[in-house]
């Protein structure tokens, strides 16, 4: 079986899905995380692999940049592919002071000034969250490990260069909003449609405040903190998966 975007076959995709943006950031994930990592698909280089970690089977495959982008990637891979969850490992840009360049935050809503909901023709605004197993299973294993983590609201732009961007972005920080990214609240809604399980998981690579900033390689090789708890998320998703 193949669709429009990928050409693995069933089964060559795990049911724990990891997503970053970066296609350099799933391979790097697949060659120092996975044992017997195989590449199961490679339209467009976006580079889609499955493994194993600690024994259990995971996959990691990219998303590309914004919600177009990651709604097709994880509708294919949710529909047509059998995948049950998928844990977006990204990067995100803190909005609030007391956030820190390289926290993590975990993605609890998702406000997106996209307007990806319209096509489900609901009437009224539909509210984007994670799934609560994920999202407790992830911040439980944060804690344990010491990590300095956010939980709360991020938003979804469907635009990285804006005319209004300062003012935009104070009006979001007014109401609490952590940190900006382009992925979680098409993931979300893509999720719910299908009646499977997502969570946003993202390393804060810069800093809106203080203009503080990763380059782009400490961005694809050494937010090994966030990696490791998706991973480990995806072994507590496979051992417990007989109670869901």
């Amino acid at each position: 079986m193949s669709t429009p975007h990928n050409t693995a076959n069933p089964g060559d995709f795990a049911k724990t899905v990891l997503m970053p943006g970066d296609p350099l950031r799933a391979q790097f994930i697949a060659e120092t995380f996975l044992t017997d990592a195989r590449l199961v698909n490679n339209v467009r280089g976006i580079h889609g692999y499955t493994g194993t970690y600690r024994g259990t089977p995971v996959s990691v495959m990219a998303s590309g940049m914004g919600i177009p982008s990651i709604g097709i990637y994880s509708y294919e891979l949710y529909h047509f592919y059998g995948v049950e969850n998928i844990l977006r490992i990204g990067s995100a840009g803190a909005m609030q002071e007391h956030i820190r360049v390289r926290d993590l935050v975990f993605g609890m809503g998702a406000c997106t000034n996209s307007a990806f909901a319209s096509q489900y023709g609901l009437h009224g605004t539909f509210a984007p969250t994670a799934s609560w197993e994920l999202l407790s299973t992830a911040v439980g294993i944060a804690g344990e490990r010491g990590l300095r983590f956010h939980v709360g609201n991020l938003l979804s732009s469907d635009s990285f260069y804006t005319d209004d961007g300062d003012t935009a972005n104070a009006a979001w920080r007014k109401m609490g909003v952590l940190a900006i990214e382009m992925e979680a609240a098409g993931l979300y809604m893509t999720a719910a449609r299908e009646g499977k399980r997502a969570l946003a998981l993202c390393t804060v690579s810069d800093h809106l405040l203080t203009g503080e900033a990763t380059t782009p390689e400490e961005r694809q090789t050494t937010f090994t903190e966030m990696m490791e708890v998706a991973l480990e998320t995806a072994v507590r998703m496979d051992h417990g998966k007989e109670n869901m």
